[in-house]
């Protein structure tokens, strides 16, 4: 515990000085006669009287603590490290093709969106690439913008904007753009593509994966369709220190961003603990003194009769 105005405690010696006089001061020695009895010099009742006649002292001892304002630090709390999560979605025409009950790219939105639902409390982003990449949806906290945003990102309208290829270098490179502005928490890309890129040969995937680490972020890539992840693609998750998966069905890719999850733990850190104002005990101390000194004056006192 400390106190805001400590100088302020030099006003305790009045108190200290009051209770001093109050045993030192001599009392009467009035004694009423009583036939054939001993009189008691009364050194008990002079002990309790003087620590009744104390409290007001107490109670002034209380009210210089209070102005010198007495202030504690408070616990320090856990609080979630965020991580900004930038999804990088391929809209090529090779992700209208059938995925189970529906396209590769109805369940790679179902996919985020269930994973953006698992983790509140991320900020997330939306960047859509085929031949060129566009930044949909800025890092937000807000994982309504994702579902609002669906209906609008079908592949059949955005391929005259962005064109029908599969250029994953260059999307990548947008993404660390948009999360190197955020200097907060951590930084990950979560790819989903279903082919291979042809800006990531002769050594490209390596020099994209080397930007993205000396920028802190950690890529996950997530193959949607038949085969293996491209072998350009794996190697930037490793070198970044994510990984890839491949998923063959609706079920699979659930599971995968379920992984993900997993791989990607929530962090907590501890916040630096706040001064706070620390009056009650010396209220409470104070009141209970102020109440037994008005009950004491009842009776409690010292007379000279």
């Amino acid at each position: 515990m400390t106190f805001g105005y400590w100088p302020v405690l030099l006003a305790l010696f009045v108190p200290l000085g009051l209770a001093v006089w109050v045993w030192l001061q001599p009392l009467g020695q009035v004694v009423v006669p009583q036939d054939h009895g001993r009189q008691s010099n009364g050194r008990w009742w002079r002990f309790w009287l003087n620590l009744w006649q104390m409290v007001p002292c107490l109670i002034l001892a209380v009210a210089v603590m209070l102005l010198a304002s007495p202030r504690q630090l408070s616990v320090p709390q856990s609080k979630r490290v965020l991580t900004n999560i930038e999804f990088c979605l391929d809209l090529s025409g090779s992700m209208t093709a059938t995925f189970g009950e529906e396209t590769r790219f109805d369940a790679a939105v179902d996919a985020i969106a269930k994973f953006v639902d698992l983790r509140s409390g991320d900020a997330y982003g939306l960047t859509l690439f085929g031949q060129s990449a566009i930044g949909w949806i800025p890092l937000t906290e807000d994982p309504s913008a994702f579902k609002r945003a669906a209906p609008f990102i079908r592949p059949e309208q955005m391929m005259t904007s962005i064109g029908g290829g599969t250029m994953i270098g260059g999307a990548l490179r947008q993404c660390r753009e948009h999360l190197e502005q955020r200097e907060e928490g951590d930084r990950m890309i979560l790819l989903v593509s279903d082919g291979a890129s042809a800006d990531l040969d002769n050594g490209q995937d390596e020099i994209v994966a080397r930007e993205l680490q000396r920028s802190g972020i950690v890529v996950f890539g997530v193959h949607i369709g038949e085969g293996e992840t491209p072998p350009e693609v794996a190697s930037i998750c490793t070198i970044t220190g994510g990984s890839s998966f491949a998923a063959g069905d609706d079920v699979g890719l659930q599971e995968v961003f379920q992984r993900i999850d997993q791989m990607q733990t929530v962090k907590m850190e501890q916040t630096v603990a706040d001064i706070q104002d620390f009056y009650w005990p010396f209220c409470v101390t104070g009141l209970i003194g102020l109440v037994g000194f008005i009950l004491s004056s009842f009776g409690w006192r010292y007379t000279p009769w």
